[in-house]
Protein backbone atom coordinates (compact mmCIF):
# COMPACT_ATOMS: atom_id res chain seq x y z
CA UNK A 1 0.00 0.00 0.00
CA UNK A 2 1.57 3.38 -0.89
CA UNK A 3 2.09 5.91 1.63
CA UNK A 4 -0.23 8.51 1.97
CA UNK A 5 1.60 11.86 0.96
CA UNK A 6 2.33 14.30 4.26
CA UNK A 7 0.72 17.70 3.60
CA UNK A 8 2.36 21.20 3.83
CA UNK A 9 1.01 21.76 7.44
CA UNK A 10 2.50 18.30 8.72
CA UNK A 11 5.82 18.89 7.06
CA UNK A 12 6.09 22.37 9.12
CA UNK A 13 4.14 21.33 12.44
CA UNK A 14 1.90 23.85 11.82
CA UNK A 15 -1.84 22.85 12.67
CA UNK A 16 -4.36 22.29 10.00
CA UNK A 17 -7.53 24.74 9.24
CA UNK A 18 -9.78 21.78 10.74
CA UNK A 19 -7.88 20.76 13.72
CA UNK A 20 -6.72 23.90 15.04
CA UNK A 21 -8.60 24.85 17.97
CA UNK A 22 -11.47 27.71 17.89
CA UNK A 23 -9.17 29.19 21.35
CA UNK A 24 -6.41 29.73 18.36
CA UNK A 25 -8.48 30.71 15.07
CA UNK A 26 -9.41 34.32 14.62
CA UNK A 27 -11.24 35.74 12.00
CA UNK A 28 -12.43 38.66 10.66
CA UNK A 29 -15.75 39.29 8.64
CA UNK A 30 -14.23 38.21 5.46
CA UNK A 31 -13.30 34.77 6.98
CA UNK A 32 -9.66 35.97 7.18
CA UNK A 33 -7.44 35.38 10.00
CA UNK A 34 -6.46 38.74 11.78
CA UNK A 35 -3.34 40.16 12.29
CA UNK A 36 -2.57 38.36 15.72
CA UNK A 37 -2.70 34.68 13.63
CA UNK A 38 -0.77 32.85 15.97
CA UNK A 39 1.04 30.62 13.69
CA UNK A 40 1.90 33.90 12.20
CA UNK A 41 3.34 35.38 15.39
CA UNK A 42 1.93 38.37 14.60
CA UNK A 43 0.14 40.91 16.64
CA UNK A 44 -3.13 42.35 16.10
CA UNK A 45 -2.52 46.13 14.53
CA UNK A 46 -3.29 49.26 16.46
CA UNK A 47 -2.82 52.83 15.12
CA UNK A 48 0.37 53.66 16.92
CA UNK A 49 -0.08 56.58 19.97
CA UNK A 50 0.58 60.30 19.05
CA UNK A 51 3.84 61.71 20.27
CA UNK A 52 3.25 64.42 22.69
CA UNK A 53 4.37 67.84 20.64
CA UNK A 54 6.93 69.75 21.25
CA UNK A 55 5.33 73.46 22.00
CA UNK A 56 7.69 75.99 20.74
CA UNK A 57 6.79 79.07 22.42
CA UNK A 58 6.00 77.16 25.64
CA UNK A 59 9.35 76.01 25.52
CA UNK A 60 10.37 79.73 24.97
CA UNK A 61 8.07 80.82 27.87
CA UNK A 62 9.59 77.85 30.28
CA UNK A 63 13.52 79.14 29.43
CA UNK A 64 12.23 82.63 30.00
CA UNK A 65 10.80 82.03 33.83
CA UNK A 66 14.05 79.83 34.50
CA UNK A 67 16.17 82.84 33.51
CA UNK A 68 13.82 84.79 35.67
CA UNK A 69 14.66 82.92 38.80
CA UNK A 70 18.02 82.22 38.56
CA UNK A 71 18.07 86.63 38.36
CA UNK A 72 16.01 87.04 41.32
CA UNK A 73 18.26 84.71 43.68
CA UNK A 74 21.56 86.29 42.05
CA UNK A 75 20.13 89.84 42.23
CA UNK A 76 18.80 88.96 45.62
CA UNK A 77 22.23 87.52 46.80
CA UNK A 78 23.59 90.99 46.64
CA UNK A 79 21.42 92.91 49.19
CA UNK A 80 21.29 92.64 53.42
CA UNK A 81 20.96 89.13 54.34
CA UNK A 82 17.12 90.27 55.68
CA UNK A 83 15.83 91.26 52.74
CA UNK A 84 17.60 88.25 50.41
CA UNK A 85 15.49 85.93 53.07
CA UNK A 86 12.68 88.25 51.82
CA UNK A 87 12.99 87.17 48.29
CA UNK A 88 13.86 83.53 48.85
CA UNK A 89 10.72 83.27 50.87
CA UNK A 90 8.73 84.24 47.58
CA UNK A 91 10.67 81.97 45.24
CA UNK A 92 10.14 79.10 48.29
CA UNK A 93 6.38 80.11 48.21
CA UNK A 94 6.01 79.93 44.37
CA UNK A 95 7.94 76.31 44.18
CA UNK A 96 5.44 75.15 47.17
CA UNK A 97 2.03 76.25 44.96
CA UNK A 98 3.78 75.03 41.75
CA UNK A 99 4.85 71.51 43.05
CA UNK A 100 1.43 71.03 45.55
CA UNK A 101 -0.52 72.43 42.03
CA UNK A 102 1.29 69.59 39.51
CA UNK A 103 1.67 66.28 42.10
CA UNK A 104 -1.76 66.69 43.81
CA UNK A 105 -0.97 64.95 47.00
CA UNK A 106 -3.85 63.86 48.67
CA UNK A 107 -3.56 66.03 51.72
CA UNK A 108 -2.68 69.40 49.27
CA UNK A 109 -3.44 71.42 52.07
CA UNK A 110 -1.37 69.71 55.00
CA UNK A 111 1.57 69.72 52.58
CA UNK A 112 1.45 73.46 51.68
CA UNK A 113 0.97 74.58 55.53
CA UNK A 114 4.07 72.43 56.18
CA UNK A 115 6.04 74.00 53.82
CA UNK A 116 5.42 77.48 53.87
CA UNK A 117 6.00 76.61 57.64
CA UNK A 118 9.14 75.13 57.10
CA UNK A 119 10.00 78.06 54.61
CA UNK A 120 9.57 80.55 57.18
CA UNK A 121 12.00 78.46 60.31
CA UNK A 122 14.71 78.02 57.58
CA UNK A 123 14.47 81.51 56.09
CA UNK A 124 14.62 83.02 60.05
CA UNK A 125 17.07 80.12 61.17
CA UNK A 126 19.88 80.83 58.13
CA UNK A 127 19.93 84.81 58.92
CA UNK A 128 19.58 84.90 62.60
CA UNK A 129 21.51 81.96 63.96
CA UNK A 130 25.07 82.61 64.77
CA UNK A 131 27.81 81.35 63.25
CA UNK A 132 26.46 80.68 59.63
CA UNK A 133 25.50 77.36 59.77
CA UNK A 134 23.33 74.53 58.15
CA UNK A 135 22.44 72.38 61.51
CA UNK A 136 19.59 74.97 62.25
CA UNK A 137 18.19 73.83 59.31
CA UNK A 138 18.25 70.62 59.74
CA UNK A 139 16.37 71.08 63.09
CA UNK A 140 13.51 72.73 61.29
CA UNK A 141 13.32 70.21 58.56
CA UNK A 142 13.21 67.51 60.88
CA UNK A 143 10.12 69.55 62.85
CA UNK A 144 8.33 70.22 59.89
CA UNK A 145 8.50 66.91 58.25
CA UNK A 146 7.09 65.32 62.14
CA UNK A 147 4.55 67.99 61.89
CA UNK A 148 3.88 66.71 58.77
CA UNK A 149 3.91 63.12 59.43
CA UNK A 150 1.15 64.04 62.22
CA UNK A 151 -0.77 66.28 60.19
CA UNK A 152 -1.57 63.42 57.80
CA UNK A 153 -2.28 60.82 59.95
CA UNK A 154 -5.11 63.31 61.72
CA UNK A 155 -6.95 64.02 58.19
CA UNK A 156 -10.40 63.04 57.74
CA UNK A 157 -9.08 60.06 55.34
CA UNK A 158 -7.10 58.69 58.00
CA UNK A 159 -3.95 56.37 56.03
CA UNK A 160 -5.46 56.35 53.24
CA UNK A 161 -2.73 57.21 50.59
CA UNK A 162 -0.70 58.12 53.54
CA UNK A 163 2.87 57.16 51.88
CA UNK A 164 2.09 58.83 48.51
CA UNK A 165 1.24 62.06 50.81
CA UNK A 166 4.44 62.04 53.09
CA UNK A 167 6.42 61.84 50.13
CA UNK A 168 5.24 65.15 48.54
CA UNK A 169 5.33 66.43 52.25
CA UNK A 170 9.05 65.58 52.22
CA UNK A 171 9.63 66.60 48.67
CA UNK A 172 8.29 70.00 48.92
CA UNK A 173 10.19 70.31 52.64
CA UNK A 174 13.26 69.33 51.30
CA UNK A 175 12.82 71.61 48.36
CA UNK A 176 12.59 74.85 50.50
CA UNK A 177 15.72 74.07 52.89
CA UNK A 178 17.52 73.95 49.65
CA UNK A 179 16.50 77.32 48.76
CA UNK A 180 17.45 78.29 52.38
CA UNK A 181 20.94 77.17 51.59
CA UNK A 182 21.63 79.83 49.68
CA UNK A 183 20.97 82.40 52.14
CA UNK A 184 23.43 80.77 54.91
CA UNK A 185 25.81 80.36 51.71
CA UNK A 186 25.57 84.49 51.04
CA UNK A 187 26.46 84.53 54.60
CA UNK A 188 30.38 82.84 54.10
CA UNK A 189 33.26 85.01 52.82
CA UNK A 190 32.91 85.11 48.93
CA UNK A 191 29.35 83.13 49.74
CA UNK A 192 27.76 85.92 47.05
CA UNK A 193 30.71 85.76 43.86
CA UNK A 194 29.96 81.75 44.95
CA UNK A 195 26.41 82.17 43.94
CA UNK A 196 26.96 84.28 41.05
CA UNK A 197 28.73 81.61 39.79
CA UNK A 198 26.84 78.62 40.60
CA UNK A 199 23.30 80.08 39.61
CA UNK A 200 24.50 81.54 36.57
CA UNK A 201 25.41 78.49 35.32
CA UNK A 202 22.23 76.60 35.81
CA UNK A 203 20.15 79.11 35.05
CA UNK A 204 21.73 79.62 31.85
CA UNK A 205 21.73 75.84 31.32
CA UNK A 206 18.06 75.48 32.11
CA UNK A 207 17.52 78.52 29.31
CA UNK A 208 19.75 76.59 26.33
CA UNK A 209 18.04 73.60 27.35
CA UNK A 210 14.51 75.02 27.00
CA UNK A 211 15.55 77.21 24.11
CA UNK A 212 17.20 74.91 22.12
CA UNK A 213 14.23 72.73 22.01
CA UNK A 214 11.89 75.49 20.81
CA UNK A 215 14.14 75.67 17.67
CA UNK A 216 14.72 71.62 17.56
CA UNK A 217 13.97 69.08 20.31
CA UNK A 218 16.62 66.61 18.74
CA UNK A 219 17.54 63.77 19.87
CA UNK A 220 14.41 63.16 21.62
CA UNK A 221 14.98 61.72 24.97
CA UNK A 222 12.17 59.46 24.47
CA UNK A 223 8.65 59.50 22.74
CA UNK A 224 6.78 60.53 25.92
CA UNK A 225 8.95 63.53 26.96
CA UNK A 226 9.03 66.34 24.80
CA UNK A 227 12.59 67.13 25.37
CA UNK A 228 15.81 67.22 22.85
CA UNK A 229 19.02 65.86 24.21
CA UNK A 230 21.20 68.30 22.47
CA UNK A 231 19.79 70.91 24.21
CA UNK A 232 20.34 69.64 27.77
CA UNK A 233 23.97 68.84 26.34
CA UNK A 234 24.54 72.40 25.10
CA UNK A 235 22.97 74.20 28.23
CA UNK A 236 25.73 72.10 30.49
CA UNK A 237 28.21 72.93 28.24
CA UNK A 238 27.55 76.66 27.81
CA UNK A 239 26.44 76.99 31.77
CA UNK A 240 29.75 75.62 32.20
CA UNK A 241 31.77 78.01 30.25
CA UNK A 242 29.58 80.83 31.49
CA UNK A 243 30.73 80.11 35.01
CA UNK A 244 34.44 79.93 34.24
CA UNK A 245 34.00 83.45 32.68
CA UNK A 246 32.05 84.87 36.09
CA UNK A 247 35.16 83.31 38.25
CA UNK A 248 37.69 84.54 35.85
CA UNK A 249 35.78 88.31 36.49
CA UNK A 250 34.89 88.52 40.02
CA UNK A 251 37.63 89.09 43.11
CA UNK A 252 38.75 86.19 44.93
CA UNK A 253 37.58 82.96 42.02
CA UNK A 254 39.65 81.35 39.98
CA UNK A 255 38.71 80.55 36.23
CA UNK A 256 38.66 76.78 36.85
CA UNK A 257 37.21 76.51 40.25
CA UNK A 258 34.26 78.26 38.93
CA UNK A 259 33.81 76.16 35.86
CA UNK A 260 34.02 73.13 37.90
CA UNK A 261 31.67 74.27 40.71
CA UNK A 262 29.52 75.38 37.64
CA UNK A 263 29.40 72.50 36.25
CA UNK A 264 28.13 70.19 39.01
CA UNK A 265 25.42 72.57 39.90
CA UNK A 266 24.30 72.79 35.82
CA UNK A 267 24.02 68.88 35.99
CA UNK A 268 21.85 69.10 39.11
CA UNK A 269 19.33 71.65 37.21
CA UNK A 270 19.42 70.19 33.95
CA UNK A 271 18.77 66.49 35.55
CA UNK A 272 15.73 67.34 37.63
CA UNK A 273 13.94 69.67 34.81
CA UNK A 274 14.35 66.09 32.86
CA UNK A 275 13.35 64.35 35.84
CA UNK A 276 10.19 66.77 36.18
CA UNK A 277 8.88 65.73 32.46
CA UNK A 278 9.63 61.83 32.97
CA UNK A 279 7.03 62.07 35.94
CA UNK A 280 5.08 64.16 34.17
CA UNK A 281 4.96 61.50 31.29
CA UNK A 282 4.51 58.73 33.93
CA UNK A 283 1.06 60.15 35.69
CA UNK A 284 -0.33 60.21 32.24
CA UNK A 285 0.74 56.81 31.07
CA UNK A 286 -1.20 55.69 34.39
CA UNK A 287 -4.33 57.43 33.57
CA UNK A 288 -3.92 60.09 35.45
CA UNK A 289 -5.47 63.48 34.47
CA UNK A 290 -3.13 66.46 33.82
CA UNK A 291 -2.11 69.10 36.07
CA UNK A 292 -2.70 71.91 35.82
CA UNK A 293 -1.44 73.78 32.57
CA UNK A 294 0.85 76.60 33.95
CA UNK A 295 2.29 74.21 37.28
CA UNK A 296 2.98 71.69 34.68
CA UNK A 297 5.24 73.57 32.72
CA UNK A 298 6.57 75.42 35.53
CA UNK A 299 7.64 72.78 37.77
CA UNK A 300 10.65 71.74 36.17
CA UNK A 301 12.34 74.93 36.36
CA UNK A 302 11.38 75.78 39.69
CA UNK A 303 12.09 72.34 40.85
CA UNK A 304 15.22 71.91 39.25
CA UNK A 305 16.73 75.61 41.20
CA UNK A 306 15.64 74.30 44.17
CA UNK A 307 17.60 71.28 43.99
CA UNK A 308 20.56 73.00 42.19
CA UNK A 309 20.89 75.44 45.53
CA UNK A 310 22.79 72.54 47.87
CA UNK A 311 24.83 71.42 44.87
CA UNK A 312 25.53 75.27 44.64
CA UNK A 313 26.53 74.86 48.18
CA UNK A 314 28.27 72.16 48.24
CA UNK A 315 30.34 72.85 45.20
CA UNK A 316 31.13 76.04 46.61
CA UNK A 317 32.10 74.92 49.46
CA UNK A 318 34.74 72.33 48.26
CA UNK A 319 35.93 74.71 45.21
CA UNK A 320 35.72 78.16 46.05
CA UNK A 321 35.28 79.08 49.58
Amino acid sequence: MPATPSSPAEDFGAWSEAAEPAAHRRHDGDGHHSADDPRTGERESRPPQPLPPVRRFVSLGVAGFAALVAVALIVGAQTRHESYAVVMFGVQALFVAVWVMASRPPAPKVVGTVGLAVALGTDAAAVFTRPASLAPLAYVTAAGFIIGVVGQLTRPAGRQRVTESLGSSLVVTLGVVSFASLIVLSRSPKGTQAIVACLAAAGIALFIARFSDSIAAVPRIAPQVPRGGAGVVLGTMVGTAAAGAIGNYLDGLSPLSSALAGLATAIVAVMVDLSVGYAEASRIIDGDEPALWLARHIQGPIGAMAFAAPAAYVASTLLLL
